[in-house]
């Protein structure tokens, strides 16, 4: 079994909003995510399950109202889905072992760094400062975190 998953006890800490969010397919408001502004060196997890999702050397302030990644930390931990919800097409991003609702990826990201914008819900997000990454066991990802 994966050291990362979606279990009673971690959908029983979630807030109203992270639940809303990560398991009802919300979107917070824009501009009032806790972590759109953090510019601390770290990795941010699923809310969920804990898996390793985004580092904050791929985050950028993109302007619209939610975190913007470049990059996931582990493609293989954040899974694309095609939303025709609200009369839009858009690609859905969710958590790999949480099976989190994320947010939305757009190809409209730097073209410097790939070309994507990761739009991620606040909510769904938990930041580990780089400082306890190593005691919180996200050892192996302190190399892809600026200092």
């Amino acid at each position: 079994m994966t050291r990362y998953a979606k279990t009673a006890e971690a959908l029983a800490a979630l807030n109203a909003e992270q639940y809303r969010v990560t398991q009802q397919n919300g979107t917070e408001r824009p501009g009032t995510g806790e972590l759109l502004y953090n510019k601390r060196p770290g990795i941010y997890v699923d809310v969920v399950s804990g898996e390793p999702l985004f580092t904050s050397s791929a985050k950028y302030e993109s302007g619209c109202g939610w975190p913007s990644f470049t990059k996931a930390i582990e493609a293989a931990n954040v899974h694309e889905i095609t939303d025709t919800s609200h009369g839009m097409l858009r690609t859905e991003v969710r958590s790999k072992h949480g099976d989190s609702h994320l947010g939305h990826v757009f190809p409209d990201g730097p073209k410097e760094h790939g070309g994507l914008r990761y739009c991620i819900n606040s909510a769904s997000l938990r930041f580990i400062p780089k400082e306890e990454m190593a005691a919180k066991g996200y050892g192996e990802y302190l190399a892809q975190v600026e200092s």
